[in-house]
Parts: structure tokens; sequence; C-alpha cells
């Protein structure tokens, strides 16, 4: 064990070429230490950047200049998820979201989009334009046609725990154990999954941070990433600017982003391998200093 993981305490957190993850098509994202995911939301309502990118012109330029900044992937999203908040209709997602997909993929053919829903006819439509990922936090249970649309294009998938629904998903919740349920909870879906027909190599791992957990939750998850590392497959994490680290620093929403970094950071050296994140370029800087000082 080198001394690096022997202060981790793992000698399979950190595999030699990082992260590799296959998505649609077969393409491989990686090998590399981390991948970024950069966050494009086309929605008035997100709790950080609502209403921002609201025209197609503009979260092009913003995917663009992420994509510039280091982000790997890029995550278009049409419906918030932010806790309270309320679904939109599968035509309003479509509206918002397919213009956006389908210009990035005009000027970068190359880049890997992905799709922000849980609605089985979004993520159709999304794939069928060049999207390679759904990323869902429902694990397929608020539209369960999703899993067809899974199995037939076999995208990269990533199966995020949560609690209830966005409504609901932050009225007291409980658990017993918050990682032994949540390392449940993947084994049984990845299992689910696989059956399905989807290759288990598409999927990565989101323990759902904000979704359903409090303050206590949320630590526990961060602290234990490893425990989800065990499965085999990437974690996820989506720390970026989220409630817990006002809660803990007295910051606004739009004071978080040192928290954000030190957060991606510090999961980083706990076993997450991608980071979804609102400000890429400096997620990208912290992530590059968590490889070079743990």
């Amino acid at each position: 064990m080198t001394k690096r993981n022997a202060r981790l305490g793992r000698d399979d957190i950190r595999p030699a070429n990082g992260v590799a993850w296959t998505v649609k098509g077969g393409r491989v994202l990686g090998p590399a230490p981390f991948l970024v995911m950069g966050i494009v939301n086309v929605t008035p309502d997100s709790f950080s950047d609502g209403g921002l990118l609201l025209d197609p012109a503009q979260a092009l330029q913003h995917a663009l200049s992420q994509m510039h900044q280091g982000a790997a992937i890029v995550d278009v999203g049409g419906e918030s998820t932010r806790p309270f908040s309320d679904p939109v209709t599968e035509a309003e997602e479509l509206r918002r979201v397919l213009p956006v997909v389908e210009a990035i993929l005009r000027e970068r053919p190359d880049a890997a989009v992905s799709v922000d829903t849980y609605k089985a006819e979004v993520a159709a439509r999304a794939l069928a334009s060049g999207a390679l990922i759904v990323n869902d936090v429902s694990a397929c249970r608020f539209d369960p046609q999703l899993l067809d649309v899974l199995v037939q294009h076999k995208p990269g998938y990533v199966l995020m725990h949560s609690q209830g629904t966005p409504k609901t998903m932050q009225v007291e919740p409980r658990y017993d154990d918050v990682v032994a349920e949540v390392l449940d909870f993947f084994e049984k879906n990845l299992a689910r999954l696989v059956r399905a027909g989807l290759p288990e190599d598409r999927v990565v791992l989101d323990p759902g941070v904000g979704f359903g957990k409090n303050i206590e939750h949320n630590i526990q998850l961060i602290q234990r990433v490893d425990t989800f590392s065990s499965l085999g497959r990437p974690v996820l994490m989506g720390l970026s600017n989220k409630s817990f680290l006002g809660a803990l620093t007295g910051q606004d929403v739009g004071g978080r982003g040192p928290a954000t970094q030190v957060a991606t950071a510090l999961s980083h050296t706990h076993g997450a391998r991608i980071h979804r994140v609102h400000q890429v370029a400096q997620a990208v800087e912290a992530l590059v200093l968590a490889e070079a000082l743990c």
C-alpha cells in the first residue's frame, strides 16, 4: 500500500488509471483522474441559476465555455428538482431541452452531452439527437418506461438515490443508517438495470446529496464515499452550491463557491470520481490540487 492510499485507508479508492465511463455507442470517457460534469440549467426556477440560460443561444455559449474550462460532460436540464419544486410537462421540458442539446452538438459534434431528466420521452428524444448520458434523479421510479429507453439506447446512466419526490423529499428525511441504506439501494437497482439489459459499465452511482437527506446525512455520505466505490462503479457527487453548504458556512447561494470547491476536493479524496458543478474552472483547479496533495 502506498503512503497516499494508506492515509485513505483503502487500496482501491484511487485506481491507477482513474475513472473511465462507457456511454452511448460504446464511447469511453476517460480514463482520467476525474471527470467534471458542467451544469446547464435551462429552467426558470433552479435554486442556483434559474432563469439565467432560458435563451438557447445563451445556454449554448455557457456549455461551450464549460467545455473550454475542462468539463468532460455538459448536463442539460429542463426541469428543476430543487426541494419543493413542481414538475413541468413533458412538452415544456422538450421545448426547453432539445434545442440546446441540438445546438451544442451542431457546434461541437464531439461533445459528451447528458440530459438531466426522469421522463422517458425526453430521454429518448435527447438520445436520438446525440446525447450520450441520462442523468436521472428517480432511478426509473417516476416514469418506469425510462428503463425501456435505457435498454434500447444503452447510454451512460446516472443511478441516483433519492427519498421521495422533489416536492416532498426534504420533509423530515429519516434513515436508520443512511450509508447502509444507500448502498443497499445501489446494489438492488444496479442488479435490476443489468438484468433488464443495460450493461453495468454504463452506470455510475450518485448518492443524491440533498435529495431526501439532512445535513448529517449529507456529511456521512461524503465522508464514506469509498463504501459505494466498493461496488466497482464510479461515484458521482453533485455538491455544487447546495443548501447544506450554506447551513455549514452561513453563505447564501451566491457565496457558496469556495465551500463547493472545498467539498468537491474532499469528496474526491474520499473516492468520488465524477463531479457535477456550476463553476467548472474552479472545480477543475480544486480537483487538480486534490490529486497532487492527497
